[in-house]
């Protein structure tokens, strides 16, 4: 009799890439097997990173072009373009679709998705530089009531009024630079180029990228240790890691949290 399985004995579960209710499982295969498929993957991986960081340097090489002055409608009114960097030099903006009159569930699901990844990613931006907006083609008041449902914690300006599509419309993720009372378009991207967010993600679309030692940036342009701005002072200012380990500052998020807890749990306030 031959070492076969027997012909009443079923295949482990995704041995022909079905599990045992006939649902679509992964094959099953010995634990070496599985090492090198994995390992040829991590080839491409790697290749999709270091291509992912050509196109970043690229960016960072982009010429700017000047964005004339318009207002927004924020909290506090007709708001100059040039004031929602809220003094620093650059600013990515979240243009949200928006419905008019539509209730909350009737709002662009893919705008939602997409700000909901990025909810609390602004502490670590402005640690670089860089604030963060979202502009919603909507009436201010039905975007402050919105963003007052979601619970987001990032400004909000309607751009219904702007006629410029460097700062008019939705469905986009911008980037401006500021030089004093200037302003200037850098970079913009719709359609996929919105659903892959992370604080990495968004500084990668900016003119002065991470502003990490390693990148590929033209000469001058800002560069620090690699992941200083993790850690912040009570300022904002990236503070990093010392030399020998030392820790000074705060992760940088811990300084958004209300009362800012101690870190034996109490608080500080």
């Amino acid at each position: 009799m031959s070492g076969g399985r027997d012909a009443d004995t079923p295949e482990p579960p995704g041995a022909d890439g079905h599990g045992e209710d006939g649902e679509a499982v992964p094959p099953v295969v010995d634990r070496e097997t599985w090492r090198r498929r994995r390992e040829a993957v991590l080839l491409h991986e790697k290749a999709h990173t270091r291509e992912g960081d050509a196109i970043a340097a690229e960016r960072r090489r982009l010429p700017m072009t000047e964005v004339a002055p318009v207002e927004l409608v924020g909290p506090e009114g007709p708001t100059p373009l040039v004031d929602v960097f809220d003094g620093r030099e650059q600013l990515i903006v979240y243009r949200h679709m928006f419905y008019d009159g539509e209730p909350f569930d009737r709002q662009c699901e893919g705008c939602t998705h997409n700000l909901w990844n990025i909810r609390d990613a602004w502490p670590y931006l402005n640690a670089r530089g860089v604030s963060f907006a979202v502009f919603g083609d909507g009436p201010y008041e039905e975007l402050a009531r919105f963003r007052a449902f979601m619970g987001y914690t990032h400004p909000w300006y309607s751009n219904q009024q702007v006629e410029d599509p460097a700062v008019g419309g939705g469905g986009r993720i911008t980037c401006y630079l500021r030089r004093r009372n200037r302003v200037f378009l850098t970079y913009s991207t719709t359609g996929r180029g919105v659903e892959k967010l992370s604080t990495l993600d968004l500084l990668d679309l900016t003119p002065y990228g991470r502003q990490e030692v390693w990148e590929d940036s033209p000469a001058g342009w800002p560069q620090d240790p690699t992941h200083s701005y993790l850690r912040t002072d009570v300022s904002g200012r990236a503070v990093g890691i010392g030399d020998h380990g030392e820790r000074p500052g705060r992760p940088t998020a811990q300084w958004t949290r209300p009362g800012i807890a101690s870190t034996d749990g109490g608080s500080d306030a």
